[in-house]
């Protein structure tokens, strides 16, 4: 008998606190009935996770690699997973910036890996800037990684807060960007390689919504009005390897959370697959 295709609808969202934004978490588990969830930015050390207040959102499964203050990734799930032990130590700062995990989906299991990279700093100059040569570094780091065949195989999938914003018509102004971090033409380029390892990975959100329609994910708290002017850039992203393409179903940015009380200024992004 044919296995049937299991449905899996997958959140990435930057938190920005897990522990200052507990309640906005159930709002999203309620809003978008997601079954896995890619968390960044937890900002807390594992042993103070908040794990029973988690899981009484209904959410089993939980993953995570935190530090007190700063970065931190989680993923909590419906579905069984185990973790990924042997990822790098990016740029070896022990930082909490990757965290892989096996999808337990009977006959068919998918590497899910959860990313937050570096922000860069204010000045995209390397030699001036040690964020953004931090920032270039990594993506470097992991684009060799994942073209040397590490990250797994097959059926993977990459989310995360990938702070930038690769295409024209993933900012506000691609003209009034361009020397801006998130999308200088050095950050932009240098996805573009990390996105063509593993036989090319599929951005999933613009498979549904393709350019030239504008597409968000993040809005600066610097906006008062932030609807009104819209200056936003998309910097949360969900890849997925060539042979998962067919499973994608739908994508959505759940573009209301960023008016929700304490909200982030990143907002959920889920993609709809049958696995």
């Amino acid at each position: 008998m044919a296995r049937r295709p299991k449905r899996l609808r997958l959140v990435t969202w930057n938190i920005n606190s897990i522990r200052l934004r507990l309640a906005r978490l159930a709002d999203l588990a309620v809003s978008l009935e997601p079954d896995v969830i890619c968390l960044q930015e937890t900002k807390v050390a594992d042993e103070e996770f908040p794990l029973r207040e988690v899981r009484a959102t209904g959410y089993r499964h939980i993953a995570f690699r935190g530090e007190k203050g700063y970065n931190g990734v989680a993923v909590l799930s419906k579905i069984p997973l185990s973790v990924v032990p042997d990822t790098p130590d990016w740029c070896g700062k022990g930082e909490s910036r990757h965290l892989t995990v096996d999808l337990d989906i009977p006959g068919a299991p998918v590497r899910l890996h959860n990313f937050y990279v570096p922000a860069g700093g204010d000045i995209p100059d390397p030699e001036s800037n040690p964020k953004f040569r931090h920032k270039l570094d990594f993506v470097a780091e992991a684009t060799h990684w994942f073209a040397n065949g590490a990250g797994g195989s097959p059926r993977q999938i990459i989310a995360g807060d990938l702070n930038i914003a690769p295409l024209p018509d993933d900012v506000w102004s691609h003209r009034q960007l361009l020397d801006v971090v998130s999308h200088t033409p050095v950050e932009t380029e240098a996805l573009g390689r990390w996105q063509a390892t593993a036989g090319g990975w599929v951005d999933a959100m613009r498979h549904f919504i393709p350019p030239p329609e504008k597409l968000f994910t993040w809005w600066s708290y610097r906006n008062r009005d932030w609807r009104l002017s819209d200056r936003g850039r998309r910097l949360d992203h969900i890849w997925v390897t060539p042979d998962m393409i067919g499973t994608l179903k739908s994508g959505e940015v759940l573009k209301d959370a960023r008016d929700w009380p304490l909200a982030s200024d990143h907002v959920p992004v889920c993609v709809e697959m049958l696995v």
